[in-house]
C-alpha cells in the first residue's frame, strides 16, 4: 500500500470560529489585572506582602509541577493558571500568616483542589477559595489575627494600628450591644481607597475596580456574575437596614468590607467553576451575595464570601442543566 502523502484533517462539528484566546493568554490578563490590588498590598504592608506573594506564587507552581509529573502528564506550568491561584491565595491571606502555613494552603489549592480532579479544566470548585477554607479550618487563630497597618492621618505618636477587620469588629461589637461604626460619607471613602484591615488582596475597592474594569475590556469576564453577587449583598443589607438601623449597617458598608468586590470580581468570574449560560450566570452571582450575607449576619464568621462561593460550585452542574437554552425546533424537554 503506498504511503499516504496528503495531510490528513480532523473534521469537526461547527461552527468553525475560533476567538483567538488562549487559557495563558486569559491568565496573563487576570494576572495584570491584579496588579493595582497587588500594588497597594505592597505598599501598605510591607514585607508581608512580598512574602506571602512570592510563598504562595512558587509554592502554587511547584506543587503543579511535582503533582503533574507524578501523575505522568505532561508539565503544564506554562499556562499561568498555577501563578494565578497561587496570587489569589495570597490576597485572600492575612498579612502576618507564617509561611509554612501559606505553603499548606498553597499545596492543598493545587493538589487536593486542582489536579487530583484531573487539572485545569477539570475541578469543580476554586482552587484559591479550598486552600483559603481549608487554611481557616486548620490554622483559625493565625487566619484572624491582624498585623498592624499605617494609617492616613496619623495623630502625634502614632503612627500604626493594630485592630480587627471591619466585619470582624462589627461581628464583635454587636455581640456586646454596640455599634462600632458611624457610617458616614467620609469612612466609606476611606474604605473604597483601602484604608481598612483585612486579607492582602481585598482592602483597596478602587484598585479591584481597575483590576475588573481591565477585565471586563479583556472580555475575561461576563458582567451578570458580578453585577447580581455584589445587587444581592446590596439588597439583602438594605432590607436589614431599613428594618433595623441600631444593629445594621448600610449597604454600601458591606459592599466595600471583606471580600465581596474581590470575590465578585476575580473568584466567581472563574471560568471552570461558575455557570456557562447567561441565566445561569445571574442566579449563580445572586445565590453567592445571598449567601455571603446569610453568613455574615446569622452565621458563626464575620466574613462568608469564601463559603458562599464555594458552595454555588457546586451547584453549577444543576443550574447549567436548568438554565440551558431551548434547541432550536424542540421542546423545553427536548
Amino acid at each position: 500500500m503506498a504511503e499516504q502523502t496528503q495531510p490528513l484533517y480532523v473534521v469537526s462539528p461547527s461552527p468553525h470560529i475560533h476567538a483567538g484566546d488562549s487559557v495563558r493568554r486569559i491568565m496573563l490578563a487576570v494576572i495584570v489585572a491584579l496588579l493595582p490590588a497587588l500594588a497597594w498590598a505592597l505598599w501598605r504592608f510591607g514585607w508581608n506582602a512580598a512574602r506571602l506573594v512570592a510563598v504562595c506564587v512558587s509554592a502554587c507552581v511547584l506543587a503543579e509541577w511535582v503533582a503533574r509529573r507524578l501523575m505522568r502528564r505532561d508539565a503544564g506550568i506554562d499556562d499561568f493558571s498555577a501563578v494565578v491561584t497561587g496570587l489569589l491565595l495570597a490576597f485572600n491571606l492575612p498579612p502576618s500568616l507564617p509561611s509554612g502555613m501559606a505553603v499548606a494552603g498553597s499545596v492543598v489549592a493545587i493538589v487536593a483542589a486542582k489536579q487530583v480532579f484531573g487539572g485545569l479544566g477539570y475541578n469543580p470548585f476554586n482552587p484559591a477559595l479550598i486552600g483559603r477554607v481549608f487554611l481557616l479550618i486548620s490554622f483559625p487563630v493565625q487566619m484572624t489575627t491582624w498585623s498592624e497597618w499605617r494609617i492616613p492621618a496619623p495623630a502625634p505618636g502614632l503612627e500604626a494600628l493594630t485592630t480587627a477587620t471591619p466585619l470582624g469588629l462589627l461581628k464583635t461589637s454587636l455581640g456586646q450591644g454596640v455599634m462600632p461604626y458611624r457610617f458616614d460619607a467620609a469612612t466609606a471613602w476611606q474604605f473604597f481607597l483601602g484604608w481598612k484591615n483585612g486579607c492582602l488582596g481585598e482592602v483597596s475597592g478602587l484598585a479591584l475596580l481597575l483590576g475588573a474594569a481591565y477585565l471586563f475590556y479583556r472580555k475575561c469576564i461576563y458582567w451578570q456574575v458580578p453585577v447580581f453577587f455584589i445587587g444581592a449583598v446590596a439588597a439583602v443589607a438594605a432590607v436589614l437596614w431599613k428594618l433595623d438601623p441600631a444593629h445594621h449597617l448600610p449597604p454600601l458598608f458591606h459592599v466595600l468590607t471583606g471580600g465581596v468586590l474581590l470575590g465578585a470580581f476575580f473568584m466567581a468570574t472563574d471560568m471552570v467553576t461558575s455557570p456557562i449560560t447567561r441565566l445561569g450566570m445571574a442566579w449563580f452571582g445572586a445565590g453567592c451575595g445571598l449567601l455571603t450575607m446569610v453568613i455574615r449576619v446569622w452565621g458563626g464568621y464575620p466574613e462568608g464570601v469564601s463559603f458562599a462561593i464555594l458552595i454555588m460550585n457546586a451547584l453549577v452542574p444543576l443550574i447549567n442543566r436548568y438554565t440551558r437554552p431551548r434547541v432550536f425546533g424542540h421542546g423545553r424537554r427536548g
